[in-house]
């Protein structure tokens, strides 16, 4: 097998480069929060999860479809269909996971704990892909190893999938500012930065939609599509309405410990964002 470790970090490298020099020249929305300090808390935000995920090899979605192959273990497995064909069902299928997972974070109390450190990041731009809390990395990696595994998904997909996964996560978390002939364009086939944008207003009725991480389709056959922001996307309020401030939501310790605080105790998604009034259209600042 290929490092597989070594080939993921540098498509992400490569990709977390340009995009952080494609903000630098064409940003579409001023920064609220210190750029660097907050970029850099991200960036060892994940440096930790991965460590972590490391010393525990079970968490590995290509070793898990290895596993598989040389087991003749899973669903793809069993089925007599040429290797490009079983790639992209695994393909497909891997992305309605990633969906679906993204969809219960949102919904259940606790898996909203640790999602809401992704959410609470007072700006949006290609680090924020990466700022994920270690315990929600550690879930998901569970449920793609499982999955993998049933499913009998071959190592070159999970590979792809793997590789595609973050790049796109760093691609549509960006602050860049595209053609809108070009957005538009892009979003039949990928999810675009403007498009996530979305997903992280402070409104709840944004928070909770555009969940697609890669394809842009699942949102749009389950009813969670949202076009665009009630407010320009260059005033848009970004983040949780508990969490307004650098101290709480900047430092390293401070996202560590995120889950296990509860500020005014509002637990799920639906409730820390439907009991709080969002600021008029337009105000673009940040509420108390």
């Amino acid at each position: 097998m290929p490092n597989e470790a070594l080939i993921r970090l540098e498509v992400f490298s490569s990709v977390l480069v340009l995009m952080v020099v494609w903000e630098s020249f064409a940003p579409r929305r001023e920064r609220v929060a210190s750029r660097w300090r907050r970029s850099l808390n991200n960036l060892l935000l994940v440096v930790v999860a991965s460590l972590i995920v490391r010393v525990i090899p079970a968490l590995s979605a290509v070793a898990a479809a290895d596993w598989a192959a040389r087991s003749h273990f899973g669903l793809l497995n069993q089925v007599p269909a040429p290797g490009w064909l079983k790639g992209l069902m695994a393909l497909t299928a891997l992305d309605l996971l990633i969906y679906g997972q993204h969809v219960a974070a949102h919904r259940l109390p606790m898996l909203w704990r640790f999602h809401r450190v992704h959410h609470a990041d007072l700006d949006l731009d290609a680090t924020s892909g990466v700022r994920f809390h270690p315990v929600e990395i550690l879930l998901s990696m569970g449920v793609k190893v499982i999955a993998v595994s049933l499913l009998g998904a071959a190592y070159e997909a999970v590979l792809i999938f793997e590789i595609t996964l973050n790049a796109t996560s760093v691609f549509n978390h960006g602050n860049v500012r595209l053609p809108a002939w070009c957005d538009r364009a892009l979003r039949w086939i990928i999810v675009t930065p403007d498009m996530h944008r979305v997903h992280h207003s402070i409104r709840p009725e944004e928070t909770h939609s555009n969940f697609g991480f890669n394809l842009p389709w699942w949102d749009k056959l389950f009813g969670t599509y949202r076009a665009q922001p009630r407010d320009p996307y260059e005033h848009l309020t970004l983040g949780l309405p508990d969490w307004r401030t650098e101290m709480e939501t900047v430092p390293l310790m401070a996202m560590l410990v995120m889950p296990f605080r509860s500020n005014n105790e509002h637990l799920s998604a639906d409730e820390s964002l439907s009991s709080h009034e969002v600021g008029d259209a337009g105000s673009g600042h940040p509420l108390s």
